[in-house]
């Protein structure tokens, strides 16, 4: 039976009896390295985790059928608020350009908006969206941990030191030379981060509710 996604006013309401932390799953993206793995128009994605309350499905394979069993695999699951770090910036743009040049139709919709550049570099390029997929929110949560953590303590609020901060111990490869790595350890690493982020998450719901994407 088909579920009709929450509107914005009932998230308004009340999105942690909406979106019980059972309800929020991890992504995270691997990109190909072995060029630049930074820029969408030249780097395939090459491993996609989707971290759920029960496991954590690691999708791999040529990148068309890798987006299109993603998206498949999230429009199974019940509607809910897909976690990200840094996805605003990243994950999900990445994803929206990638299946453009595959040509592979997504139900992943990004909205730009709009964000100062960084003083060091005034004129490099950054797209920042808000976002949801099909019937998923999304919640970027290093906009949560930068708006509290990042300003009362002096550490980074990079995916890994947030996770060692609060005792958890992600793995850990150097993620500019993955195409040096097996497949199992990609497969892991992509894993772990996934998870990561939805654990970091899960730990502060529903008080960290408020960072779900609004869209116009």
């Amino acid at each position: 039976m088909s579920v009709p996604p929450p509107t914005l006013s009932q998230v308004a309401e009340s999105p942690s009896m909406l979106y019980p932390p059972d309800r929020l799953y991890g992504l995270d993206i691997e990109t190909d390295t072995r060029i630049n793995g930074l820029d969408a128009s030249v780097a395939a994605i090459v491993a996609v985790a989707l971290a759920t309350s029960e496991l954590c499905e690691v999708f791999r394979g040529p990148e068309a059928s890798l987006l299109t069993e993603l998206n498949e695999s999230l429009r199974h699951l019940p509607p809910g608020v897909l976690v990200t770090w840094n996805g605003s910036s990243f994950d999900l743009p990445f994803i929206e350009r990638r299946a453009a040049i595959c040509n592979v139709p997504l139900d992943l919709h990004c909205v730009d908006h709009a964000l100062p550049r960084p003083p060091s570099n005034p004129e490099l390029p950054r797209r920042h969206v808000r976002a949801r997929w099909g019937h998923h929110r999304h919640l970027d949560g290093l906009r949560l941990y930068r708006s509290d953590v990042g300003r009362a303590l002096p550490v980074s609020c990079g995916l890994k030191p947030m996770s060692r901060l609060v005792g958890m111990q992600p793995l850990q490869l150097d993620a500019e030379r993955l195409h040096e790595y097996t497949s199992a350890e990609i497969d892991a690493y992509v894993a772990s981060d996934a998870s990561m982020t939805r654990a970091l998450v899960v730990n502060r719901w529903p008080a960290c509710a408020g960072f779900i994407d609004r869209l116009p």
